[in-house]
């Protein structure tokens, strides 16, 4: 888990959003890509509630960071994790 936390390439990323994704990385620290939803969901909302917006390219490099050395078949589970959630936030801002 502390690998994440001083990973390289979030060196540049704004430390309040750092400071979030931190706190999801101890919650998801050794949970399946299914168990994975709910905390992304909740590090949205939370981001959100403080005015908080990760790019498209932040999420893509969160999601880099968090599939590092996880076997394929638990890296495709993040990426249906990932799809199910944006489908739930499109949903939602309707």
């Amino acid at each position: 888990m502390n690998e994440w936390i001083d990973h390289p390439l979030l060196k540049d990323m704004d430390p309040a959003k750092a400071e979030l994704f931190r706190r999801a990385a101890k919650q998801v620290s050794g949970k399946s890509g299914k168990d994975m939803a709910p905390i992304m969901l909740a590090l949205i909302t939370s981001a959100n509630r403080q005015g908080i917006r990760f790019t498209p390219e932040e999420m893509d490099l969160i999601l880099t960071v968090l599939k590092e050395g996880k076997p394929p078949e638990e890296q495709a589970q993040i990426d249906r994790t990932v799809q199910m959630v944006k489908t739930l936030i499109r949903t939602n801002m309707k």
